[in-house]
């Protein structure tokens, strides 16, 4: 790509066009700077649409996840984004989120750690604070239901035991899984993590509802209670 600094997209030739690129292309052709700036639409009067993309990116040193948690406030502090913008590619932000939200609802047999991460992910990946979830399961592994059963600050989230076996049993669950995120990024499980998910299990079993995993959410890495033999 060429670097065309205070020229509008409009007078750039037209293969570094990101809407030309993207009908001759296809839109996996487009980087991501250039798909911003589709959504964005224009830039400033001494930046392109496009120049003004790679400073948004710049700014979450190119990580998309951080993006995806930046605020309207965050979004404006940014040089060359008004409210505007900013709410323009909030909604864009929030539309991929959902659309992933209904892929991983598509895949509703879980199989292994990774899927029950897959449904989960579009729920807590992004977030800054706690919260904890459950995955009702049918005979077959088949996702009943997801439902959040508590939300928190940045370090933590009270759990209620007989909440989470109530929703259970209203939802006629034979199995289950808990699930929550560690705004963090630190995948190692607490000893309260450890604590609740035992005293969870024991609780589910008396009820003849099986325990099968629990799921701790650290962005796009994941810590697998089942897979580490401990729970």
């Amino acid at each position: 790509m060429k670097a065309y600094s205070n020229v509008t997209i409009k007078n750039w030739s037209l293969e570094d066009r990101p809407r030309e690129k993207l009908l001759n292309s296809g839109i996996h052709s487009l980087s991501n700077a250039e798909l911003i700036a589709l959504i964005i639409g224009s830039g400033t009067r001494k930046m392109n649409a496009v120049e003004l993309s790679r400073n948004i990116l710049a700014s979450v040193k190119n990580d998309l996840q951080e993006l995806g948690k930046l605020s309207i406030d965050d979004m404006v502090r940014i040089r060359g984004i008004g409210t505007a913008k900013a709410v323009t590619l909030l909604a864009a932000l929030e539309l991929g989120s959902r659309k992933m939200n209904t892929n991983s609802k598509e895949k509703v047999f879980i199989k292994d750690s990774r899927d029950a991460w897959e449904v989960m992910f579009p729920h807590t990946g992004d977030l800054e604070h706690e919260e904890f979830w459950i995955l009702i399961l049918n005979r077959a592994h088949k996702v009943i239901n997801t439902q959040k059963i508590s939300q928190g600050g940045l370090t933590g989230t009270v759990i209620d035991t007989r909440i989470i076996l109530k929703y259970a049993l209203d939802k006629k669950a034979t199995s289950m899984i808990i699930s929550h995120n560690h705004p963090s990024g630190n995948l190692k499980p607490s000893e309260a993590d450890i604590s609740i998910t035992k005293k969870i299990k024991e609780a589910a079993e008396i009820m003849d509802i099986q325990l099968l995993d629990h799921i701790i959410i650290a962005g796009r890495e994941y810590f697998s209670f089942a897979d580490q033999g401990i729970l």
